[in-house]
């Protein structure tokens, strides 16, 4: 059986390469923005919406990849407001997001699916509360001076295995999560498939 991740992320694809899980990654190419607007406009929910997002790049690339196993993941940060934010597209955005994030606790949801032949098979969903200290100005200019624009990708403008873990004055739920997927089920699911060795 063979794993196919339905994501060229870095994060994600690093955890699985730690954790020494055989994988091939291949981009889901997936209009993210249109499927999440429809899917805001419907009510969907913070955690829904990542499992959906998730479950639409599994779906994807599954089609293309007959009998392999496809993983998808998504993640996303829902403010204390209980708006989202999205990946910033710019320095300037970035430090916006920063200022809203700043002295507010926040949810992160990351979401897995794996799918098979075009279907579903196995989901789990995880949150991670995210307590963001007060930040001052020259926090965030000299955060952004070191961090951008590797962290243009990054929803929640940080990676919390470099630099963004300043953001935070505590953090809440599985560092996996947090960095993008919930791993340690990933892992438990692909070893009841005999991907990895039980």
């Amino acid at each position: 059986m063979k794993l196919i991740l339905a994501s060229q992320s870095a994060s994600r694809r690093a955890m699985l390469d730690a954790a020494g899980v055989p994988y091939e990654a291949m981009a889901a190419q997936v209009d993210e923005a249109s499927a999440k607007g429809s899917l805001l406009a419907g009510g969907t929910s913070p955690r829904d919406l990542a499992d959906a997002l998730a479950e639409l790049k599994a779906l994807k690339v599954s089609r293309m990849a007959p009998g392999a196993l496809v993983l998808g993941s998504d993640s996303l940060v829902a403010l204390a407001d209980g708006s989202l934010l999205d990946k910033p597209e710019s320095r300037n955005q970035a430090a916006e997001h920063l200022r809203r994030m700043s002295g507010a606790t926040h949810e992160l949801f990351s979401a897995a699916v794996i799918a098979e032949s075009g279907q579903p098979v196995w989901r789990f969903v995880d949150r991670a509360k995210l307590h963001v200290r007060t930040l001052s100005e020259d926090f965030i200019h000299s955060y952004l001076d070191r961090e951008w624009p590797a962290i243009s990708g990054c929803v929640g403008c940080f990676r919390i295995e470099g630099p963004g873990v300043q953001l935070f004055s505590k953090v809440d739920g599985s560092h996996f999560t947090i960095l993008g997927m919930p791993l340690l089920p990933v892992l438990d699911y692909c070893r009841t498939r005999g991907i990895l060795p039980s």
